[in-house]
């Protein structure tokens, strides 16, 4: 098999690795485990070779970093070993990385490609039973899940104050619910789930918006004018944002165009339907104003994110849900009732296979997904078994869409309250 590796050196340009241990060393670290001597970082090894007592270079920091320890892993024993070389699997202790970081010798600056990370589609709060005796542990074991597991992520709710864990199912963040109980006696009480809607605008409209502020002094002014569209006008929500400055002239100095563009991206992260992220969008710059005195780079983030605002609220916004890619495998006697169930979930299925055992895929938004491994277990004799994957955001029906703005609202109000 032909191993590829990015070379940093040389504007990524891709460079094919050979199973040799004269040459120098390139290995991925592609799994962590935490052992009783600390993190255990498995590593295979593309090219070159590796010595207990070496420096290795991490090429995701640029660090480099000595190996303490070597081992060969069977199973739970560990074989203390000297050396490795090309096509080998070992672990190192005593290394302190992410998963999918390229390791080098300092030679080259290759970096192999990294997995594809999907954006997170759901989110659970958790808050540890007891604060006071959990918290450090709490702590300590979402800093260890974070590093080894790329696709979850977690983060502090500015409004709440709760921390938001986000993964790619129901069932991904229950397991590290679990874990947290079972490796760190951590007992914690989870939140509904929250599915990760996105925004979008349905058509293309222009803004003009000035920002003008004067409080005695110097005083705040800035105008920017353009349009706002949707990115590829077939697939709504798709991608996620483009700047373009279509200027001509000199109306905005050129030193303001990376305060205006802040401004933007600052105005995608809450749009006006469900304070919800904005996708899908274009914004092009095309004319604005600034004054001699009081024009600052202040002042055109402000006008940046007041035109995005104006233009998304008039430009008929929609909102988005994800869809996942379900994959359902039946015995061939539960098929009818299993693409039923599935139907009633709201989903669309794609295809069927298979004679003594079936293969159902479908296209199911995430918010019908809730409870069904329940569902499918007991409809099959606990013989069914589902995977799910995201695949795109479309947008939500009308019904759904206005009962979602409304529980918004009244969660807006009874904060301001």
């Amino acid at each position: 098999m032909e191993n590829r590796a990015l070379d940093l050196g040389d504007d990524e340009k891709p460079v094919v690795l050979a199973s040799d241990p004269k040459e120098p060393l390139v290995g991925l670290a592609f799994k962590l485990e935490q052992g009783r001597y600390g993190q255990l970082t498995y590593m295979r090894i593309y090219q070159g070779q590796i010595s207990r007592g070496d420096s290795v270079v991490s090429m995701a920091t640029g660090q480099k970093v000595r190996v303490p320890k070597l081992v060969r892993m069977h199973s739970n024993d560990m074989e203390e070993i000297e050396s490795a070389a090309a096509g080998d699997i070992v672990a190192m202790f005593g290394v302190d990385t992410a998963s999918g970081t390229t390791f080098t010798d300092g030679k080259v600056r290759y970096s192999l490609t990294s997995m594809h990370v999907p954006d997170p589609v759901i989110s659970l709060s958790l808050v540890p039973a007891s604060k006071s005796k959990d918290q450090a542990n709490f702590t300590k074991a979402l800093q260890r899940f974070v590093k080894e597991d790329p696709t979850f992520r977690t983060h502090n709710d500015e409004e709440s104050g709760e921390t938001i864990i986000s993964g790619m199912g129901e069932l991904h963040l229950q397991i590290y619910v679990e874990r947290m109980k079972r490796e760190y006696g951590t007992e914690c009480t989870t939140g509904q789930p929250k599915v990760a809607y996105r925004e979008t605008l349905s058509t293309r409209t222009p803004f003009s918006y000035t920002h003008k502020k004067q409080s005695g002094g110097s005083g705040q002014y800035g105008k920017v004018e353009g349009y706002v569209e949707p990115l590829d006008g077939d697939s709504l929500g798709h991608g996620q944002f483009e700047f373009v400055s279509e200027l001509s002239g000199n109306n905005i100095p050129p030193e303001f165009l990376p305060a205006i563009q802040k401004g933007f991206r600052e105005a995608i992260e809450r749009g006006p339907l469900t304070g919800s992220p904005v996708m899908g969008v274009r914004v092009v710059l095309q004319d604005g104003a600034a004054h001699a005195v009081d024009s600052s780079e202040m002042a055109f983030r402000a006008a940046a994110i007041g035109g995005f605002r104006e233009a998304l609220k008039g430009g008929r916004p929609l909102l988005l849900e994800p869809v996942m890619e379900v994959e359902v495998s039946v015995p061939a006697e539960y098929q009818g009732s299993t693409v039923a169930q599935v139907s009633q979930r709201k989903g669309t299925v794609s295809s069927v296979d298979g004679t003594e055992y079936c293969t159902i895929i479908a296209d199911v938004p995430l918010d019908s997904m809730f409870g069904y491994s329940n569902d499918l277990r007991s409809a099959t004799q606990g013989k069914g078994e589902y995977s799910m994957e995201y695949k795109f955001h479309q947008p939500c029906p009308r019904d759904k869409q206005e009962e979602l703005i409304k529980k918004y609202q009244e969660a807006q109000a009874a904060k301001g309250a």
